[in-house]
C-alpha cells in the first residue's frame, strides 16, 4: 500500500433503539483535552435511554444537553439563576 488508504466511519444505524442501546463514540472535534475534568454518574437503562432519545429529538447530544443544564443550574456568577 502506498499510505493513501481511504478511510470509512461507520454511519448511526437506522434503528433508534439499536443506536441507543450501544456505546456512542466521543463528540467529534472535541479533543479529550477541550474540557479539564471528566464527571460520571450512574444512570438505569431506562433513564439513558431517555436522554439519547432526548437528544436525538432536539438534534443534540447528551453530554451537549447536559452541559447546558450545568449552566443553566450552575452559572459561572452564583448571582444569576438562569
Amino acid at each position: 500500500m502506498t499510505g493513501n488508504r481511504s478511510r470509512h466511519f461507520t454511519a448511526r444505524p437506522g434503528d433508534e433503539d439499536r443506536w441507543i442501546r450501544a456505546g456512542g463514540p466521543a463528540v467529534p472535534g472535541q479533543s479529550a483535552t477541550a474540557f479539564t475534568a471528566r464527571l460520571t454518574i450512574d444512570v438505569t437503562p431506562d433513564m439513558r435511554r431517555r436522554l439519547k432519545l432526548a437528544a436525538i429529538t432536539r438534534g443534540s447530544t447528551v453530554a451537549e444537553m447536559l452541559r447546558a443544564l450545568l449552566e443553566r443550574e450552575f452559572p459561572d456568577d452564583e448571582g444569576e439563576m438562569r
